[in-house]
């Protein structure tokens, strides 16, 4: 299935865009989108655990991803 992802902060930086098309077979989780994002060379030095949301959801990473889902990736922030 491919996925239009959503990128934002150093995820959209990186890859000098705001979306990137992902292409993953049926039944993929949230952690192979993960992988297969951070695999890529311009993914390379990016945090490896961001928050991801499906649907306006934020989700964990055994989500099963379904074809039209809208996801979205979001690097992990700190704040005080």
């Amino acid at each position: 299935m491919k996925l239009n992802v959503l990128l934002f902060a150093s995820y959209a930086d990186a890859f000098g865009k705001d979306r990137l098309e992902v292409t993953l077979p049926t039944g993929a989780t949230v952690s192979d989108l993960v992988r297969e994002v951070t695999s890529r060379s311009d993914g390379a030095l990016l945090p490896p655990t961001p928050a991801v949301a499906v649907n306006h959801r934020h989700v964990r990473y055994d989500r099963v991803i379904a074809p039209g889902d809208e996801v979205a990736i979001i690097p992990p922030v700190a704040g005080g």
